[in-house]
């Protein structure tokens, strides 16, 4: 009828004058990776770039009230993954989904929030400036029309759009039952890889990551965890291309590997701390700046 097709131009006005885009299934813009899931939404209402749907992403979840060791990693963890190139995924939560947004963001990285309700409702309220930073820097998500309050029901469902956009899901803290492990789930089911985050065997929420661990959850220390498990190939050229923006530390630590030189060397010419030392040499070395030799040494790789 008339009145129907005008109501559904009514509502296609409103949607682009927001700044929202459509994504059918058919296209070619839709995610790749979404297709393969048993249950692929028709079509998706995007905020930001589009190009994101397609780029190699991992997906970051966890609890909502986490901890200070929890947040810490799970910024970092998507810092150094952004950094690389990759795009973080995660559901733009407070706690854990909120830190991993940020990490990617402070990488000026590429990051996907994905939304249990419209693209028009900004839930947790307090994640606003978040929203905004993401859609500006990254791409928003939602299957759900524009004007879907954030039920509870909508969680589990949308948790399927996180997994199945990622070629692994990382838990980084989570409680025994939570939407976390129901990622997790999803992402086994999608044939994805699950990687889980130890910690103190006191915390509440290292329960839900421990039990994922002795389910045959690949163990996460680092980035490089993810990064070899996946065979994700980070080659000098991405790393060009990605404009990896090195901090001071790094700086220095190339300057210093003009020739071989041993990891207590690097620490003692820079007076820094061996641990945090070889988690950048680490990076590095990931991003074919740095090559490590026989016995230790570590010497650059002029690009």
């Amino acid at each position: 009828s008339k009145k129907w097709i005008k109501d559904a131009e009514e509502k296609l006005k409103k949607i682009e004058a927001m700044g929202v885009e459509i994504i059918t299934y058919s296209e070619t813009r839709y995610p790749a990776l979404l297709k393969q899931i048993a249950d692929p939404p028709p079509l998706l209402y995007l905020k930001g770039e589009a190009e994101l749907l397609n780029t190699p992403s991992i997906a970051i979840v966890g609890a909502r009230r986490a901890s200070f060791y929890g947040l810490k990693i799970a910024t970092k963890l998507a810092t150094n993954l952004a950094e690389l190139g990759i795009t973080v995924v995660s559901g733009l939560a407070r706690g854990i989904d909120a830190a991993a947004h940020k990490g990617a963001l402070q990488a000026n990285g590429n990051t996907i929030g994905v939304l249990g309700c419209g693209l028009d409702i900004v839930y947790p309220s307090e994640n606003q400036k978040l929203y905004a930073q993401v859609e500006k820097q990254g791409a928003l998500i939602s299957e759900f029309p524009l004007g879907t309050p954030p039920l509870s029901q909508n969680f589990p469902v949308r948790n399927r759009l996180i997994s199945g956009l990622s070629l692994g899901v990382v838990v980084v803290e989570a409680a025994l039952r939570s939407g976390s492990l129901i990622t997790a789930r999803l992402a086994l089911e999608q044939g994805r890889e699950v990687f889980a985050v130890p910690g103190p065997i006191n915390n509440f929420y290292s329960r839900g990551t421990h039990a994922l661990i002795k389910q045959g959850a690949k163990l996460v220390e680092n980035v490089m965890d993810v990064v070899e498990e996946l065979n994700l190939s980070v080659s000098k050229d991405t790393s060009q291309h990605f404009n990896i923006k090195l901090d001071p530390v790094s700086e220095r630590i190339l300057s210093l590997l003009h020739t071989p030189k041993y990891l207590d060397e690097i620490a003692l010419n820079l007076n820094e701390n061996v641990v945090e030392l070889s988690s950048i040499l680490t990076l590095l070395e990931v991003q074919g700046l740095v090559k490590q030799l026989p016995g230790k040494q570590y010497i650059r790789v002029d690009v």
